[in-house]
């Protein structure tokens, strides 16, 4: 019988093109990203974030009944309980990454779940739901906790967009920027298997519990190669400064073969359908407030990496001239990208679940073999 080589195929590019489980929740077809079946165009000209939630999580839309019992039940979980928060009074903020906080936050608050041992399908689904309506409310605490202002009460009736615009600046928001802000929460939802869902994943495959799995997903979307991206961008249009700059600095990047942050995609080759629609708010909502330069800066950065190397820009890219123009500080980008992607992680969670099988692959061997041990003064 001949032997069987497991290694065979091994693959050591972050698993680029390996096809790791089978799922419905999203994918990708071309230029053309899809949340169980609908494209993301369509849900971002009609839907709202919380029937997007509801889609992800259900596999369909909901009814008007169905979508207010959400909305009500989304409402009733916001608010943060009181002993939760004056633990989380005690963090430290100064110098530390509003990510790196919030990851500490969403584990902490498995301590206040009464549900968070209980891995059956209901109580996953009541952690679901706490865990979407308080992600918001922390990463507003922080801000409110290190800017020395009152953590304010999310408002009854209101949607996740509009709470969170209100608590993280402390006013009644704009309606337009109320649904701009909608719009980006829908486009962030989920994203096919990318760094964050897959960790969702391989945590919640070994049976572990639910915030265990989110936090896992908080993790690894902290980095600046998934989540982090978007504020290295607008770090990177500030540095710029000007667009006559913008030209040097793409040349000087491109001569170097350096990376540009928001740039390229490892799936889509012909353009990410939500940077298109960002480019769109981006333009509209930097002139609106007086700082057209860093949209022309951006869509010179976008359209000479397009031209000079096929490179199109991602999600991230005009997210961050986006939310920058909604007054959102540059550190809370990549929270507010968690107070999204909860929503498909939760989906991709109770995915695993439902069909799990634990996540176990192999590395290729490429160290030495045959070795003897000696004691410490022959070696």
């Amino acid at each position: 019988m001949a032997e069987v080589n497991i290694y065979e195929g091994a693959i050591d590019k972050g698993l680029e093109g390996v096809v790791a489980c089978t799922t419905s929740i999203s994918f990708i077809v071309g230029n053309n990203l899809n949340y169980r079946g609908y494209t993301i165009d369509d849900l971002a000209a009609n839907s709202t974030f919380e029937e997007t939630i509801f889609l992800l999580w259900n596999g369909r839309l909901p009814s008007t009944t169905e979508l207010d019992k959400l909305k009500a039940d989304l409402n009733k979980n916001m608010t943060l309980d009181p002993a939760f928060v004056n633990v989380l009074k005690t963090l430290p903020t100064e110098g530390v990454h509003p990510m790196a906080w919030l990851r500490t936050a969403v584990s902490l608050s498995a301590h206040w779940d009464a549900d968070a041992g209980d891995m059956s399908a209901e109580a996953n689904m009541r952690k679901a739901v706490r865990l979407t309506a308080k992600m918001g409310a922390m990463v507003t605490a922080f801000e409110a906790i290190r800017t020395k202002r009152e953590i304010l009460t999310p408002v009854t009736g209101k949607s996740i967009a509009w709470n969170f615009m209100r608590m993280l600046k402390g006013s009644e928001p704009d309606a337009e920027a109320v649904k701009v802000f909608d719009t980006c929460l829908i486009l962030h939802a989920d994203h096919e298997l990318n760094c964050s869902a897959f960790a969702t994943r391989v945590t919640a495959s070994s049976l572990s519990d639910l915030h265990s799995a989110i936090v896992s997903a908080i993790g690894a979307l902290k980095g600046p190669l998934h989540g982090g991206a978007n504020e290295q961008v607008m770090i990177m249009l500030a540095e710029i400064g000007t667009i006559e700059k913008a030209k040097q600095f793409v040349k000087d990047a491109l001569d170097a073969k350096e990376k540009v942050m928001g740039i390229g995609h490892r799936v889509y080759k012909d353009g990410d359908p939500r940077a298109a629609i960002l480019r769109k708010y981006s333009k509209e909502l930097t002139a609106k407030m007086g700082k057209p330069e860093l949209y022309e800066m951006s869509a010179m950065i976008d359209d000479t990496m397009q031209k000079e190397k096929g490179l199109m820009p991602n999600v991230d890219f005009y997210s961050a001239t986006v939310y920058h123009s909604l007054e959102i500080p540059t550190d809370i980008f990549t929270p507010i990208f968690a107070v999204s992607r909860i929503a498909g992680w939760v989906a991709h969670a109770n995915e695993q679940y439902e069909k799990n099988r634990i996540y176990r692959p192999r590395g290729k061997w490429q160290g030495k073999e045959g070795l003897k041990w000696a004691p410490a003064d022959k070696r």
